[in-house]
């Protein structure tokens, strides 16, 4: 649970189940944040997930365990894993009285009442008396480790604590929210949500110790089109700053745009405007979300929650302001996506229609990504796994009637050459009246890697006249499309035009560009040509108890491990692994981890393939170059 804090509060629950974007989202609209952990489950990779979203963004949190009413509640247990998993940081406010069914109050360490729940009550009502007699050592250990630990974020408190002071609730209640703030203590309370026991507590606590808008730090905002930069507090006289936060496709609706007032007000049918679309869009029907409903209101102030239907051009992590000012806030920055698939459609004529319903969930969803690539000449989408893209293609027909399915994405081969050779490219026809006649004799080298195609003109004393050596050119770079191995682009290789033969009548650039075509198919046989395959450099971040699988499954994929290291809680792995080994990659990490690890990829460089991979790659290509011409 994310929360906002001001008269009317907010809310966006993370876990595992929902997409990691909602929870970053979340994270990144919030000024503080109550991580909810079940009494019988504890830390969850859920909980892993949305704490490090907490603290890449540094914001102030609390914990609640909830579900102490459950068989196999165990508050000690939660409390132990959260110090070990999460923070040690962390400190009990409140301890339960009894667990499981025995679960019937909770001790407040502040007040140091205990408040016994009243059965059957639908609004947490209690009754206040002294701390039972079995739990009063309980209650001293927990109550002195929590002054020390508020203590210890003041140098005065401290001193006086040690003189034998006592700290009254209200300084105490005071140094936890700075302590808070500042990320040096992490109040925990427990309850039971369903029977609303310490609900009520765990709301007044929200209010005491969480900041209020005006009290978080200010934001840095850039002018669109220049250098120049404001500071931006969460002030009503400020200018207008609004971040898109979430954005959302409903039926009879349209899109519907979840934002952030940063700084500024904003009214019921105001325009504003979106400096990078250079567009400007009107606020109708102004709203604030309190849970499923939607309650239409005339103005917004700095801290507000809105959202608003109908927009034209504006879409997640967008910045609203005025057209004076232009502003624009620091994105979201939503995770990178780590799975690809292609993506085609069942029934031919809906081409068009998949690509608008991916272009619109994409506006929808930020960590989803699509593009068609012309070279594989497929449709290739990308998200955060498995799951995520299956749940794309099924929003596909339903919202967009496109029935879709998904294939193994192909990979970018090349080829290139281990060897020299020359040879003759001749292009003679003879039709009746003009001819076409284009002779050229050419070498082919090998270059360094990353060095591209080189062509370089040895032609001397005209047997080539000049303005046709650039046709020889452009087919030899149309052959190199095609290599000799399995029909996949020529990269790295020098060509040298040094002889050839011309007609007067006969020659034209066509017919020269046909014999530099024939020159390469002829002569780059013989040039001991190799596949490529692209290799990935692959970061895994692994707990240690799963580090030894993780590395042994990279291994299996003819990955060769660069290092680990330890990166917080975790373990990061660098590796360089063959791209087509990293098939469907996300799911296997997913299950040898139990969802706790995470990877990123990027392009690496490419290098020969082994003979096994090259003969398989070749045979498939070969089918599918014959299935492409049935």
């Amino acid at each position: 649970m994310l929360h906002q804090s001001r008269a009317g509060r907010r809310r966006v629950d993370g876990h595992e189940n929902q997409p990691d974007r909602d929870a970053l989202a979340g994270v990144y609209a919030a000024d503080s944040a109550v991580v909810v952990l079940s009494a019988t489950s504890g830390v969850e990779v859920g909980t892993e997930k949305v704490w490090d979203y907490c603290e890449r963004r540094g914001l102030p949190r609390l914990f609640f365990v909830s579900l102490m009413d459950k068989e196999h509640a165990n508050f000690e247990r939660v409390f132990n894993q959260i110090k070990e998993r999460l923070t040690a940081k962390v400190i009990p406010v409140e301890i339960p009285v009894g667990e499981g069914m025995e679960f019937h109050g909770i001790i407040n360490l502040f007040s140091k009442k205990a408040h016994l729940y009243k059965k059957g009550t639908k609004a947490g009502e209690y009754d206040e008396v002294d701390v039972p007699d079995e739990y009063k050592d309980r209650f001293e250990k927990y109550s002195q480790e929590l002054i020390e630990s508020i203590a210890a974020t003041d140098d005065t408190l401290l001193e006086r604590y040690l003189g034998g002071e006592e700290i009254g609730r209200d300084e105490a209640i005071a140094a936890m929210k700075a302590g808070m703030t500042k990320g040096e203590l992490f109040p925990l309370f427990c309850g039971a949500a369903e029977l609303t026991y310490g609900t009520r507590a765990l709301l007044n606590k929200l209010v005491e110790l969480c900041p209020a808008p005006h009290e978080t730090p200010p934001v840095e905002a850039q002018k669109w089109g220049s250098a120049e930069r404001l500071t931006l507090n969460a002030d009503d006289t400020g200018p207008l700053a609004a971040q898109v936060f979430k954005t959302v496709s409903e039926p009879h609706v349209g899109d519907v745009t979840l934002f952030r007032i940063v700084s500024g007000t904003v009214r019921n049918g105001q325009d504003v405007w979106n400096a990078p679309r250079e567009l400007s869009e009107k606020l109708n029907h102004l709203c604030v979300a309190v849970g499923k409903e939607r309650i239409e209101i005339p103005e917004l102030h700095a801290g507000d929650i809105g959202v608003v239907a109908k927009l034209r051009d504006t879409h997640t992590n967008d910045t609203l302001s005025t057209k004076d000012k232009g502003l624009v806030l620091p994105k979201i920055p939503f995770p990178e996506p780590v799975i690809t698939v292609a993506v085609e459609v069942k029934q031919r004529g809906e081409e068009d229609k998949l690509s608008t319903g991916l272009h619109k969930l994409h506006e929808e969803d930020p960590t989803f990504h699509h593009e068609y690539n012309s070279e594989l000449a497929q449709t290739l989408i990308r998200g955060l796994g498995e799951r995520h893209l299956e749940i794309v293609v099924g929003r596909l027909a339903r919202k967009f009637g496109v029935h879709a399915q998904t294939a193994k994405p192909k990979v970018a081969y090349r080829e290139t050459f281990r060897g020299k050779n020359e040879g003759q490219g001749k292009h003679k026809k003879q039709t009746g009246g003009r001819g076409q006649y284009g002779d050229c004799w050419i070498r082919i080298a090998p270059l360094p890697r990353g060095s591209g195609m080189q062509f370089v003109d040895e032609i001397v004393g005209g047997v080539i006249p000049r303005q046709y050596i650039p046709a020889v050119e452009r087919g030899v770079v149309e052959a190199a499309h095609k290599g000799p191995v399995a029909g996949y682009p020529v990269v790295d290789f020098k060509i040298e035009l040094y002889d050839g033969s011309y007609h007067d009548v006969d020659s034209n650039e066509m017919s020269f560009k046909m014999a530099g075509i024939l020159a390469f198919r002829n002569v780059s046989p013989g040039c001991r040509p190799v596949l490529l395959e692209p290799i990935m450099e692959v970061e895994v971040w692994t707990p240690d108890d799963y580090q030894g699988a993780v590395m042994g499954d990279i291994s299996s994929r003819r990955g060769q491990i660069m290092g680990t290291e330890k990166d917080g809680r975790l373990t990061k792995i660098k590796a360089l692994v063959p791209e087509a080994e990293l098939d469907r990659y996300a799911t296997t990490l997913h299950s040898l981890t139990h969802g706790r690890g995470t990877y990123k990829m990027k392009f690496h460089v490419y290098q020969d393939a082994p003979p096994e991979v090259t003969a398989k790659v070749t045979e498939a290509r070969k089918k599918e170059l014959e299935e492409a011409k049935a």
